[in-house]
């Protein structure tokens, strides 16, 4: 596939994913589905995937690779050709380790400042919850895979045939944030304090996954997960807010910074060149 072919597949893929996240909202409330429990807009990138490998089969197959077994060893692997490095030291499990903790200690930092900020903590208490939190953190891990399947599983690696990690994570950040179209609707400063953290929790999650070979929805998806959790459990951004939106934007961007800062000041990752080859 050239890359004609593959701006026609990323923009075929961009196109469904938001329309159908449109029309599975409008349809949420006529299915009785609790938007509390699950916004089923969450499933328009997994919608999108569905309708790419449809169109290009093998191309999809290939990015998709790693996402839930264990990638071929014809994968890109991290190498030097683009002065790119792997995090000194971490293996695939300590990467995991870090990225599933990264999600809590980014929380534990926008929660712990927005309370000074506040005077005091913004906590619920999940017993007050409408629905059991037990239900609600599974469906959440459920909608989260169902984003992550094609922004970190299948647009990430398209991007990676053209961009260096940073780069691309970046670009997927920056489509993510933009595709939570309703955060558009609020202030200025709470839409640039979501976008910050949309970018920055994407180049935590495109860094990471460099290095995974195996798994790699579970973990974006668990990690997303968490954030997501977190954000309901002692934060009320909900409201509009601007303060909580904008001090969790920015914990995210010092997560995004150590992130980099731990792969040597550079991006880890895979040469283009090969990445380039394997989506061929």
């Amino acid at each position: 596939m050239g890359i004609r072919g593959r701006k026609a597949e990323a923009g075929v893929f961009l196109a469904v994913a938001f329309v159908a996240a449109g029309l599975l909202g409008a349809v949420q409330p006529a299915l009785g589905v609790p938007p509390e429990v699950l916004q089923l807009t969450q499933f328009g990138p997994a919608v999108g995937v569905l309708v790419v490998a449809l169109l290009w089969p093998a191309p999809v197959r290939r990015r998709l690779a790693g996402a839930l077994r264990a990638a071929p060893d014809t994968a890109p692997r991290p190498g030097a050709e683009a002065g790119l490095s792997p995090a000194r030291g971490t293996g695939s499990a300590g990467t995991s380790g870090w990225l599933l903790l990264t999600a809590p200690l980014v929380i534990a930092l926008s929660a712990g400042t927005y309370a000074v900020v506040h005077g005091g903590p913004v906590a619920t208490d999940p017993r007050t919850l409408s629905h059991p939190f037990l239900l609600i953190a599974a469906a959440q891990l459920v909608g989260a895979c169902g984003e992550e399947v094609g922004w970190r599983c299948l647009l990430q690696p398209l991007l990676r045939t053209r961009f260096g990690p940073l780069t691309a994570s970046v670009l997927v950040g920056s489509v993510w944030g933009v595709w939570h179209v309703g955060v558009f609707t609020r202030a200025p400063a709470y839409a640039a304090g979501f976008l910050a953290a949309t970018v920055a929790m994407s180049v935590v999650l495109g860094l990471a996954l460099e290095r995974i070979r195996a798994g790699r929805l579970l973990l974006a998806g668990g990690f997303h997960a968490l954030v997501n959790l977190g954000m309901l459990l002692f934060m009320d951004e909900e409201s509009g807010a601007v303060p909580p939106m904008l001090l969790f934007g920015a914990a995210c961007l010092l997560a995004a910074v150590l992130w980099v800062a731990g792969a040597g000041g550079r991006a880890p990752g895979v040469t283009i060149a090969a990445a380039r080859r394997s989506a061929l």
